[in-house]
């Protein structure tokens, strides 16, 4: 799946999924050692638990962050699932 980012540096973040169980992650753009570190932490992890830990992380009063745009994207492929 793709999901196109809004307001972060990374343009959008390719993620698979095998249930709720998220199976890989990539964020194209944005901070690169960052995005690499996050993809492989929630690698494994249930849906659920990233976004109850990941929604809401604000990067320079933006609003929002690359994590929280991971959060956004599984919470909407949530839905169609």
């Amino acid at each position: 799946m793709r999901y196109l980012t809004r307001g972060t540096c990374a343009m959008a973040i390719d993620f698979e999924l095998d249930g709720d169980i998220i199976k890989s992650v990539k964020f194209l753009g944005g901070c690169h050692g960052n995005t690499q570190g996050i993809a492989k932490l929630v690698e494994g992890m249930k849906i659920d638990d990233v976004i109850e830990k990941l929604e809401g992380t604000d990067c320079g009063g933006r609003g929002t962050s690359c994590p929280d745009q991971l959060a956004r994207a599984l919470k909407e492929a949530k839905k169609n699932m």
